[in-house]
């Protein structure tokens, strides 16, 4: 694939990668932390004869840009590339669709500019850490990983993220897919796991719990059965918003999109039809 097609986003001294397919009304699907383009492609083929679909990398994952300023990671400053993607693509509107971080990110996206979504659609995302004891104990565990990552190296982290409990339900996945993934991960820099985990991880990061209710579009919140902390996040989630659909996929972990990719698309897209209706 040469480099010269492969579009950029330029925001805030900082430039992200994004890859663009299909026609139709705009989707935009954000990876989790440690993903890429790749998350999602399976999803896009699927999808891209309904939608024009952008798949765009957060900074400090894949080629987009990892600055050593924490700040720029933040997940507001997240939510602000989203939007400046809309508006590079031309486009008033868009259906927004994020797993875990990527969810994190969409969800703020939707709290500043309700007006520019059609849709929303989080997969294992939680609107932020309420406790502030909590908070502190998940950044002290996230420091653990910068170290780890910044005195051991890329590989040593990714065996130590993919030995994490939340993962344990991927070991029944195809070998291939779980190579291609590890793959997508050894190929990320440390410098740019750090930045995101510094400025964009859950323990950094805002709890906007208070402010579901603000959400009026049509949402899409999923989550897999064998994943009971995040079921119990997505459900409170449901009830404090009007316009959303609860699913619990059966059979899935944390990542459902990578562990049941048939059973997800087929929602996602039952879900895209009836909210264009």
């Amino acid at each position: 694939m040469g480099m010269a097609n492969m579009p950029d986003l330029r925001r805030a001294g900082a430039s992200l990668h994004y890859e663009l397919e299909g026609t139709g009304p705009l989707l935009i699907l954000l990876h989790g932390f440690t993903g890429s383009v790749e998350s999602f492609a399976d999803l896009s083929r699927r999808l891209q004869r309904r939608c024009r679909v952008a798949r765009l990398e957060l900074l400090g994952h894949g080629l987009s840009d990892a600055p050593q300023e924490y700040a720029r990671y933040g997940m507001w400053e997240a939510a602000q590339d989203v939007l400046a993607l809309m508006k590079e693509l031309g486009e008033a509107k868009a259906h927004l669709l994020g797993y875990s971080l990527g969810g994190r990110v969409a969800l703020r996206a939707a709290l500043l500019a309700p007006e520019r979504l059609h849709s929303l659609i989080l997969e294992s995302a939680s609107p932020g850490i309420p406790s502030d004891a909590e908070r502190a104990d998940r950044r002290a565990s996230d420091e653990a990983l910068c170290r780890l990552l910044d005195e051991q190296g890329i590989e040593a982290f990714t065996n130590r993220w993919e030995a994490a409990p939340l993962f344990a339900t991927q070991a029944r996945c195809p070998p291939e897919r779980r190579a291609q993934q590890r793959a997508v991960r050894l190929g990320q820099r440390p410098h740019g796991l750090i930045g995101s985990l510094r400025g964009a991880g859950a323990g950094a990061t805002d709890d906007v719990s208070g402010r579901l209710q603000e959400i009026r579009v049509p949402t899409l919140l999923i989550a897999g059965a064998r994943d009971p902390k995040y079921r119990g996040t997505l459900r409170q989630m449901a009830r404090a918003m009007s316009t959303a659909d609860y699913r619990v996929v059966t059979g899935a972990g944390h990542n459902v999109h990578f562990e049941k990719p048939r059973v997800y698309a087929r929602m996602v897209e039952e879900f895209l039809v009836r909210t264009a209706r």
